[in-house]
């Protein structure tokens, strides 16, 4: 046994030195600590990155490398070190770039010689960005917050458990692989969290990788339009480029050139660009992104990036950084998210480059001096790049590739100290390593009783404004238990405890949300709501109960039942504080009423990936209701009438819409597919995140005559809905929707299709009409319904001062309805948004078979 034990412990030491760490620190002229700069080692294909102070660390098996050190205005330097056993210090002096102006001669009415660099660039951009089939490498990203102001309220709420310094601090390793034409695939395998040990980290490292040969990039949060690329097709008409001169590396010659905006506010970078010459490849970048860019959020996003050859004439960015600051509402911030490539293996797409070849110009025809004109721009040709040769093995494997676009591994939150030390890059600064060692042994006690109970001491004190517009949250946060009532009035268009109406009178409807919590993203919820109208002197309640559970698919079921007061649109087109409103200040009752005593069991949940299914079984006692009140503050002469209608809706398929007291079984199913849905997985959950292809619907609906149900019929319906991005002309939202019915032996008008209508200056949903009557042409018989509209993100209003200062954008908008009674139902509205941020003005005019019907503006919110 001890020669076992001897044995082992001799191996343990052998794989101890089978690495050796290389240290040190990167500074400017001055000794300073350069942050970020960049060493590449060209034997593995791998990079890394300093710090904030300038310091680096890296794992090396014995051997000798070859270093290149970069950072952007700095002349690069190459080191070759000898890795043995043991740790070794590498410390590198950087020097200011010297820049070498070509010998040109430039006259006045000739272009800067940056704009030959560009064009080429350009010509060979979309090689660049094909030029391998495969790729592979491991990416460490690290994203820190920090907060550098924090106000004492916001909007009257004080604000806890906030303090200035970093307010998010993560680290994790990942796997990325890419296929083309678009696969990806990444598999994060170390995940940290500053004072959050079993969470997992944001970072997604695909999502990182932004690159500039494409012609218009995305960055998710800043901005809906993108941003055009210096390297995009029709880059020359948004940027104007400098020659700032040459600088030699490694026996190339790279040109910096300044990038600058042609106008001030269109969605362009400023900044630097390095292109290597011959190869018209990018070699690093320095661009920012400000406010007059149309970013959201941030005053300012910097995007520093460096490339490096990963194989033959093939280049990948080995760093990048993201660096940001912005300020709101008294707070302001900064941070960074940083990710460094290594490990590279890739498969080229090319053997040979392409060839930029001038053409020669035809024989210049005698002239005189008078008929003389100035040279023309010389004229290239490209010639085709030769095809690499098929990978005898595949970099990666096509079974890596699915739809799961993330996989965060199990106990990759789980890593040590050591592990960490291990495999990190880029060393912590000393105020990160704080960071980290304050709370994660904090955690501990904010995760106590009584911590939890003093933040909730704070949070759960009430207010006047709270109590009445925005409802009132009581938590134990240590017992993840959470309490909900709803406001006395809601603007947003949700249940408010007081409302009026002419069946009810004055009405107080109050409703409770009980939500219980646990670890495993597993939820209970119990909602009793309880409502008396004291003009018609009725009492209801219901209680409702529901279950979240299978985080994976997002399963959901519920039971409800009680005697309640519902609207017989059962999409709830009018909100209560709108029609408390109207009916108050303009003796108009929109609101249509019915009671009913009812039980129903739901249930929805994710069948397969992107097709998910939802249903429930609806039996329900219905009786009708009648108008009580008439008050109105709107003045009424003595022997005038009261203008209420009746709370019997005005239909064109029925000659009388009232019903009598029945009996109802219900039953509805949907399934809701959507093609291609690609999503990320982690260990306690499941996270959809989108596709190009559009979502279809299939549903059904039927009333059936069992346990005494009174109505039968049955509906089918067949919808899509989909979201557009058109860059930079802005993006569009469409649905349609086609259904039938069939066996119609006795329906009631709740049993009809109803249609989100709108009679008041207050925009209803933009998914539904804006002009529409309520009720008028609620249907029986077949149908389409489609909606269309499309944000141009201020394609147009960026070219107007005005509207480019407030930041407003326009909005354009298409509704249409055809039914047995409507015919051909058209709206047309024009719009703005984003005035004040939150808010959205549009002016709507409908058509009824071609004839103008009728025309409205309409106020709503508008993000």
């Amino acid at each position: 046994m001890r020669h076992y034990l001897l044995l082992l412990l001799l191996l343990l030491c052998a794989a101890t030195t089978m690495a050796g760490t290389l240290r040190g620190r990167v500074t400017d002229e001055n000794n300073q600590g350069l942050p970020f700069a960049s060493i590449y080692i060209t034997e593995t294909a791998s990079g890394t990155a300093t710090n904030d102070q300038g310091l680096y660390q890296m794992q090396l098996s014995p051997g000798t490398y070859t270093l290149e050190f970069k950072y952007v205005g700095y002349r690069a330097k190459t080191e070759t070190v000898t890795i043995g056993d043991g740790a070794q210090e590498l410390n590198v002096q950087l020097q200011p770039e010297v820049l070498n102006l070509k010998e040109v001669v430039v006259r006045a009415a000739d272009e800067d010689p940056a704009y030959a660099i560009m064009r080429n660039a350009i010509r060979l951009r979309k090689y660049h960005q094909n030029e391998v089939n495969a790729w592979s490498a491991r990416v460490y990203m690290k994203s820190v917050a920090r907060m550098d102001k924090v106000p004492s309220k916001v909007l009257g709420i004080k604000i806890v458990d906030v303090d200035t310094g970093i307010v998010y601090l993560s680290e994790s390793v990942s796997e990325l692989a890419f296929k083309k034409p678009n696969k990806v695939h990444e598999r994060m395998i170390s995940s940290k969290v500053s004072g959050q040990k079993k969470g997992f980290s944001f970072n997604q490292a695909s999502e990182m990788n932004v690159s500039f040969y494409d012609n218009l990039l995305k960055v998710q949060g800043l901005s809906e339009r993108g941003f055009v690329s210096p390297l995009a097709n029709n880059a020359l008409f948004y940027y104007r480029f400098e020659y700032l001169g040459t600088i030699e590396e490694n026996g190339r010659t790279i040109n910096k050139i300044k990038v600058v905006p042609r106008r001030k506010n269109d969605p362009v970078f400023s900044g630097s660009i390095y292109i290597v010459d011959g190869d018209w490849r990018i070699h690093s970048t320095d661009l920012r992104l400000t406010k007059d860019a149309g970013i959201e959020f941030i005053d300012w996003l910097r995007v520093r990036q460096v490339y490096a050859p990963v194989a033959e004439n093939v280049w990948m960015p080995v760093s990048q950084r993201f660096t940001f600051e912005g300020a709101g509402l008294g707070f302001k911030g900064s941070g960074y998210a940083m990710g460094v490539y290594s490990k590279y293996k890739v498969q080229p797409a090319y053997a040979r480059p392409p060839k930029l070849q001038e053409i020669e110009p035809e024989p210049a025809k005698e002239e005189t001096l008078a008929t003389a004109k100035p040279a023309k721009k010389p004229k290239f040709k490209l010639t085709a790049p030769e095809e690499a040769a098929p990978a005898a093995q595949p970099i990666v494997s096509d079974k890596l590739f699915s739809k799961e676009v993330l996989l965060v591994e199990k106990g990759s939150n789980e890593r040590d100290s050591a592990y960490w030390a291990e495999i990190r890059p880029v060393p912590l600064t000393q105020e990160e390593v704080v960071d980290y060692h304050k709370k994660d042994s904090l955690e501990v006690i904010k995760k106590s009783k009584p911590y939890q109970d003093s933040l909730d001491a704070v949070r759960n004190k009430p207010s006047f404004g709270s109590f009445l517009l925005g409802g009132y949250t009581y938590s134990n946060s240590y017992a993840r238990k959470f309490y909900r009532f709803d406001p006395v009035l809601s603007l947003t268009g949700g249940p408010s405890i007081v409302q009026y109406n002419t069946v009810e009178g004055v009405a107080a409807d109050v409703r409770m949300e009980f939500l219980r919590t646990f670890e495993d993203r597993r939820s209970y919820t119990i909602e009793p709501a309880v409502r008396y109208g004291f003009s018609n002197e009725k009492l209801n309640a219901k209680l409702r109960m529901g279950y979240h559970f299978n985080p994976f698919k997002n399963s959901y079921i519920s039971v409800e039942g009680g005697r309640y007061v519902q609207q017989i649109n059962n999409q709830t087109p009018i909100s209560p504080f709108v029609n408390t409103l109207y009916t108050l200040l303009a003796e108009r009752n929109y609101m249509k009423l019915y009671q009913r005593d009812f039980g129903q069991v739901s249930y929805r949940s994710e069948l397969w990936n992107g097709i998910n299914f939802s249903g429930s079984v609806n039996y329900a006692h219905r009786m009708p209701m009648e108008n009580t009140a008439d008050f109105t503050f709107k003045e009424r002469g003595a022997e005038e009438l009261s203008k209420f209608t009746s709370n019997v809706p005005v239909n064109a398929e029925l000659a009388d819409a009232a019903f009598t007291p029945h009996e109802a079984l219900t039953v509805a199913a949907a399934l809701h597919f959507r093609p291609g849905l690609r999503y990320m997985t982690r260990p306690d959950d499941k996270i959809n995140l989108g596709t190009k292809y559009p979502t279809f619907t299939l549903s059904y609906r039927a009333g059936i005559k069992a346990l005494g149900g009174d109505v039968q019929y049955n509906t089918a319906g067949l919808g899509i809905s989909d979201e557009i991005s058109f860059g930079l002309l802005g993006r569009s939202k469409y649905s349609a929707l086609g259904s039938v019915f069939w066996g119609r032996e006795d329906m009631r008008l709740m049993d009809y299709k109803h249609f989100n209508g709108n009679r008041t200056i207050v925009a209803g949903v933009y998914d539904g009409f804006q002009l529409l009557d309520y009720y008028r042409y609620s249907t029986n018989n077949s149908y389409v319904e489609a909606h269309f509209e499309h944000h141009f993100n201020g394609f147009l209003f960026n070219k107007i001062p005005l509207f480019r200062k407030l930041k407003w954008q326009e909005v354009v908008s298409l509704n249409y309805l055809n039914t047995k009674e409507s015919g051909n139902y058209l709206e047309l509205g024009l719009g703005v948004e984003h005035i004040f941020k939150v808010f959205r003005v549009d002016f709507v005019t409908s058509f009824q078979e071609g004839n103008r019907a009728r025309t409205g503006l309409m106020i709503g919110f508008g993000f």
